[in-house]
């Protein structure tokens, strides 16, 4: 496998910590493990041997006791006083994700959002390689992105047969993805990038992750004009009662209000809840 760290191939002397397979690892679980490598490769890179669960939650962006509970499902729980051993970490994490082999990955759609994929760095270092990369412009054909042969879509099904895919990323407008999505699981692709702005209806054991910018923007705009409407009531001066017997009415009104922002809170939670995981993780969304 192509990694820019040093991945060892066997645990640490003294014997593996026990595992947990028994009752899998949670959704939100496998959604952090990434971070948690991103983290754990970069003390690796600068010689760190040990980190404490504080540390790694901080650069990580978790709270410690829900690393501590991620890594219990790994069957790691640390040594007092000492912490994580770094390379054993990144080496139990990598084979929980399925990164100690190589795994090749097809691109279909190669404009200008597949070319900037074709040119992530990322791949290489994670243990992905790119494969081909496919588009159904025949001017296209021949083309170069990032060292490879821009391909018709025609081969697709031959490239991964011979390339033995399972993974395919698909950047195309809209309208063509579910197409290409049926012939990628066809070809006998099971796991599927969708970066179209469009859901895909997939048979049963096909794993889709969408990346979707626009929403995450729009989810982003949403917080914002809250945070600045918060910001706005937070200004408003007291109402001034001017004439006798309008004080009831204006404690009336004030209440009024109280319970319209309340209202309006609890919806906002809740919408923003139903956009995390099943322990109140939102999922990152692009590769870092």
């Amino acid at each position: 496998m192509a990694s820019g760290r040093s991945t060892p191939a066997s645990p640490p002397a003294g014997g593996a910590p026990r595992r947990t397979r028994g009752r899998g690892i949670p959704d939100a679980t496998v959604a952090r493990l990434p971070l948690y490598l991103r983290a754990l490769t970069a003390l690796s890179e600068r010689s760190v041997p040990t980190v404490s669960s504080e540390e790694l939650a901080t650069a990580a962006g978790v709270n410690s006791a829900k690393l501590r509970k991620d890594f219990s499902y790994l069957g790691s729980y640390g040594t007092r006083g000492v912490g994580y051993d770094v390379e054993y970490l990144v080496y139990q994490i990598s084979r929980e994700l399925g990164l100690t082999q190589d795994w090749p990955v097809v691109i279909v759609g190669i404009g200008n959002l597949g070319h900037a994929l074709a040119n992530y760095g990322g791949f290489a270092s994670r243990g992905f390689r790119v494969a081909a990369l496919l588009d159904a412009d025949p001017a296209l054909a021949g083309q170069t992105a990032a060292g490879l042969p821009v391909r018709h879509m025609d081969e697709l099904e031959e490239i991964i047969r011979a390339e033995h895919v399972s993974i395919g990323v698909i950047t195309t407008p809209p309208g063509a993805a579910q197409q290409v999505c049926d012939r990628l699981v066809a070809a006998g692709v099971t796991s599927i990038l969708n970066f179209a702005p469009t859901v895909l209806s997939v048979p049963e054991g096909v794993d889709v992750r969408k990346v979707d910018l626009s929403i995450e923007l729009q989810i982003l705009a949403f917080h914002e004009q809250r945070k600045s409407g918060e910001d706005h009531l937070a200004d408003e001066p007291p109402a001034v009662v001017s004439r006798p017997g309008a004080g009831a009415k204006a404690v009336a009104a004030a209440a009024a209000r109280a319970v319209t922002r309340a209202r309006g809170k609890a919806a906002a939670t809740a919408a923003t809840e139903a956009d995390r995981g099943d322990d109140g993780d939102v999922s990152a969304v692009v590769p870092a």
